[in-house]
């Protein structure tokens, strides 16, 4: 019994290996604008609301607005404290880039463009990319009708951001690839994950010290290609949680020996490779229709991910609805 033991668990490290998934991590090709928002555009694919968490001295008009996506205008740049002058963050920005029709690679795809402003003084400095607000994991899929949004209850098999920055039932991490745009600037960069545990990681892909475009691969040095070097555990299969990984921003880099000011770059996409956590085999018993208990998992995570997302995006909307829209007046 032992030796049959011992070889299931053999068998089911093979499958793991040979079912390694290839995957697109987040691709900012299909975060553009496509969407009416009362007077501005929104990704579609990706629009949340946190009109529930406002106060109820909101109008309605103004709570129909209140939505926000991942659409590549809306990520902003998180400077180093040290290099957070007015300056600096004023002229760091995030926009919608198109590549040219006539590119060699990529022609007609809009990418990320990335813009930071890094001080002149020549000490270490770093900028993060970040979405609007941390991706959701478990948040349902929702339609949005022009004033509303409304859940879609019946698909359960994926959640709003698979896919959008989110992946689902990764074990080891074999690599992860970014396509991105060099202009001979010697900044290195590197990808920030978020796990499950809400444990973050930070991995350094590379330097862009190259011009146009270029894929630079990162490879897991401990990554253990050979199964019989594994080490071999059993794990309960039910209602064990399926590890997942979060898009949490891309970090770019300043060494004290390098010159400050404009730093400019464009991303594409990022995809990793990497082993299921779990395998899926066909059960004669239909365990979560009986338990609900990985359903009722998700739905606390859910409602814990939206309360943090909807109260910041309260306090920004109304924020933004305190700012002085007038143009200053100029001398003749």
């Amino acid at each position: 019994m032992k030796k049959i033991g011992i070889l299931i668990v053999l068998i089911f490290a093979v499958f793991a290996v040979a079912s390694a998934d290839k995957e697109t991590l987040i691709d900012f090709t299909i975060l553009t604008g496509d969407t009416d928002v009362g007077d501005r555009q929104e990704n579609g694919a990706t629009l949340i609301g946190f009109a529930d968490k406002a106060g109820s001295s909101i109008p309605a008009d103004e709570r129909q607005n209140m939505v926000i996506s991942l659409a590549i205008e809306n990520w902003k740049v998180t400077l180093a404290s040290s290099s957070r002058t007015v300056d600096n963050m004023r002229l760091s920005k995030v926009i919608t880039a198109p590549v040219s029709d006539t590119a060699a690679k990529y022609p007609g795809d809009n990418v990320m463009g990335i813009r930071i402003h890094f001080p002149d003084q020549p000490y270490n400095s770093w900028a993060i990319i970040e979405p609007p607000f941390e991706i959701p994991a478990y948040e349902q899929k929702s339609t949005w009708d022009g004033t509303q949004l409304t859940v879609d209850e019946t698909d359960t098999l994926r959640t709003q951001f698979d896919g959008y920055g989110v992946l689902k039932n990764v074990g080891t991490i074999k690599s992860i690839s970014v396509n991105i745009y060099g202009s001979n600037y010697p900044n290195g960069f590197g990808i920030l994950l978020k796990d499950q545990e809400n444990n973050v990681q930070n991995i350094f892909i590379g330097y862009l010290e190259f011009d146009g475009w270029k894929t630079i691969t990162w490879s897991n040095p401990n990554y253990i290609e050979e199964v019989r070097n594994r080490e071999l555990k059993q794990y309960p299969l039910y209602p064990k949680s399926t590890p997942m990984i979060k898009f949490a921003g891309i970090i770019f880099y300043k060494d004290a020996a390098q010159s400050g000011g404009d730093f400019i770059t464009y991303v594409r996409d990022i995809e990793m490779i990497y082993d299921k956590a779990v395998l899926n085999p066909v059960r004669d018993i239909n365990e979560e229709a009986l338990w609900g208990i990985l359903n009722e998992r998700e739905q606390k995570r859910r409602e814990a991910e939206f309360s943090k997302l909807g109260n910041l995006q309260v306090l920004r909307y109304l924020e933004s609805q305190k700012m002085a829209t007038e143009a200053p007046t100029t001398e003749e």
